[in-house]
């Protein structure tokens, strides 16, 4: 009697060189892969924190302090573009400028040197006068910005569409804006220049602390330190920065009107 080979048939053998060959291929294809999900999700080197700052409400260059030296950034601003809020994104490794009347954004590539783009943000105002602090999440790119004379913050996407415009509960004309990436929580700094109040990611109000200095309208957070960043506006023009109880830990010298903090980017997403 004959026993169907169908198997045996119609299946290769899998030789040494074959073993290799499959196992190369694999190889392969997970470093493919590795590589398009960091393309896909980006990454910030760790490392030396780099601290981006303005001086001025139209300044000609902008200052990124931190690394092994300082180097400035063409900030692009015309004499009559207003500055009035600094942030900068370390998966794209760009500085978002935000430009009076408010509702304007002006993208720089840091290490292109180079504008990358302008946009009018969607759900807007255009009545801010002075500084409106405004924050980046680097996962997605949303930008969140103080809005309604500082009373609500307005998110939009990397490329200035609207998402979603929401109150700050008990805040009255918030000055500064910062995004704790760690904790997804929003600092909001008061018109005293002393008292932040935190908030979640809808604007429930979860905390609050004051400062040990009175500082301006603009800050920056290391989330990974949990170190707050602001120019402090009494005395020596310096940076301070601060733990989350509000003790001033240590100064950087600088004349600092706007500042924002970050590491560099190795893998950007555009």
């Amino acid at each position: 009697m004959l026993v169907p080979l169908m198997n045996a048939t119609f299946i290769p053998r899998c030789t040494r060189r074959g073993a290799r060959e499959t196992t190369r291929k694999a190889i392969q294809r997970f470093a493919l892969l590795a590589a398009a999900t960091l393309l896909l999700g980006g990454c910030a080197t760790p490392g030396p924190l780099h601290i981006y700052s303005a001086g001025a409400s139209t300044p000609e260059m902008l200052v990124d302090a931190g690394g092994e030296r300082q180097v400035d950034v063409p900030s692009f601003l015309a004499p009559e573009d207003q500055l009035i809020g600094l942030a900068y994104d370390p998966f794209t490794d760009h500085l978002f400028l935000r430009l009076a009347p408010g509702n304007a954004i002006r993208v720089v590539d840091r290490p292109a040197r180079a504008i990358k783009r302008e946009l009018t943000l969607d759900g807007v105002g255009d009545t801010a006068k002075g500084q409106a602090d405004l924050a980046v999440r680097p996962r997605d790119g949303h930008i969140f910005l103080l809005e309604n004379n500082g009373t609500a913050v307005a998110e939009t996407t990397r490329l200035g569409k609207s998402v979603r415009t929401f109150p700050l509960a008990g805040v009255v004309g918030g000055t500064g804006l910062a995004l704790d990436v760690a904790a997804d929580r929003l600092l909001v700094l008061d018109a005293t220049g002393r008292k932040l109040s935190l908030h979640d990611l809808g604007g429930a109000r979860v905390g609050e602390f004051t400062l040990d200095r009175r500082v301006g309208p603009s800050l920056a957070v290391d989330s990974e330190r949990r170190e707050i960043y602001a120019p402090l506006a009494e005395g020596a023009h310096d940076i301070g920065v601060f733990d989350y109880n509000g003790r001033l830990l240590r100064t950087l010298p600088s004349a600092a009107a706007f500042v924002d903090v970050g590491p560099r980017s190795f893998v950007r997403v555009f």
